[in-house]
Formats: structure tokens, C-alpha cells, sequence
């Protein structure tokens, strides 16, 4: 079983909402629906901003849409809420309500350190990091690795779980506010 089969399967027949419908939450929500997940996207712009071809797209693969201004609305018949990572959980009072209710809060960046085979570098600060990023992983392609690149670089890595193998390395590029709830984690990256 793959890494994406084995998180499919742990939330197969749950309701899964994406909130920001960014440069992250897209991939994962045409990820999660292509596997037969019931998946949500919640966004407060609308399919013209988000982009009529893109929204076309999830729909043809089941995404729900919630969109404008009471887009938050159906969070309380989600099982799992994703949020875009740039939504920060202290400024945000219905991340906290969605734990209480029971739900589980999580990031693409949080799922794909949990299930991700191979060796992870990742690379965080206030300056240089998707310089740097992009120089390692140049130098492991050169090296002859087979390198999955993303992160905060502008790449989700989530729906990448699907061709990621142990021999494979994972570099990737983590803003602050991406590492905010990632501290609990379980899976640490081999490299910082």
C-alpha cells in the first residue's frame, strides 16, 4: 500500500473541507476527490477569482463548493478541516471551534510530513529560503536523487504521496506559519 493509499484509506466515507482554495488547497482538494474522498472547497473569493477552469475541474471530480461570505458554514458537517496555511490559527476563532466540536484541524504540509516515504531536508528562515531550497535540490538532481520539490516554494506536496517512493528525497521549503501547529508533530524532517 503507498503512502496516498494508506491516508486515503484513514479517512475513507469522512467529510473533508478545505478552507482557502490557494496554491496548496487546490491540488490537494483535485487529490483528495480523485480518490473518492467527499471533499469541500471553502473559499470567502468567488469561482471567477479562483478561477472558472480550475473550479470546473473539481467539479468534475465531486468538489462541493462553499463559497463568499458564509463560506464557513458547512464546517460543522466536516469531519476533517484543512486550513490554507496562511490562515493562522490564533486569528481565527473557528479553527478553534472545529477542535472543540471534535474535528480534526490540519495543513497539506502536516499530512504530507506524516505519510511521506523519503527523506525529508527542509529548509526555514526569514530570508533565502526558496534560494536555498531550489540549490538543494538542484545539487541532489545532480547527484542523480530523484527530488519532489515544494512547500512554501509554491508546490503542494500532499497529492505528490501518490509517486514518492523511500528512495526518493522530499526538500522542501516551510514558512513560519506553516511550521505554527506542525511542533506536535510525530514525523521530523531528516534535515533542517
Amino acid at each position: 500500500m503507498t503512502p496516498a493509499e494508506k491516508y486515503i484509506e484513514s479517512i475513507k466515507g469522512k467529510k473533508v473541507a478545505l478552507v482557502g482554495m490557494g496554491v496548496a488547497n487546490l491540488p490537494c482538494a483535485k487529490f483528495l476527490a480523485s480518490h473518492g474522498i467527499e471533499t469541500y472547497a471553502c473559499d470567502r473569493r468567488d469561482k471567477e477569482y479562483i478561477g472558472e477552469e480550475k473550479c470546473k475541474e473539481l467539479e468534475d471530480l465531486g468538489v462541493h463548493f462553499s463559497l463568499g461570505e458564509n463560506y464557513l458554514d458547512i464546517l460543522p458537517e466536516m469531519d476533517i478541516v484543512f486550513r490554507s496555511h496562511g490562515i493562522l490559527p490564533f486569528q481565527n476563532k473557528w479553527i478553534g471551534e472545529c477542535i472543540k466540536r471534535g474535528q480534526t484541524v490540519t495543513t497539506e504540509m502536516e499530512v504530507f510530513f506524516e505519510y511521506c516515504p523519503s527523506k525529508i531536508i527542509a529548509v526555514t528562515g526569514s530570508n533565502g529560503k526558496t534560494t536555498t531550497t531550489t540549490l538543494i535540490s538542484k545539487m541532489l538532481e545532480l547527484q542523480g536523487y530523484n527530488v519532489f520539490l515544494g512547500g512554501n516554494i509554491g508546490k503542494a506536496l500532499m497529492p505528490e504521496l501518490d509517486n514518492i517512493t523511500k528512495n526518493d528525497i522530499a526538500v522542501v521549503e516551510l514558512s513560519s506559519f506553516q511550521l505554527l501547529t506542525m511542533g506536535n508533530m510525530k514525523n521530523k524532517p531528516d534535515v533542517a
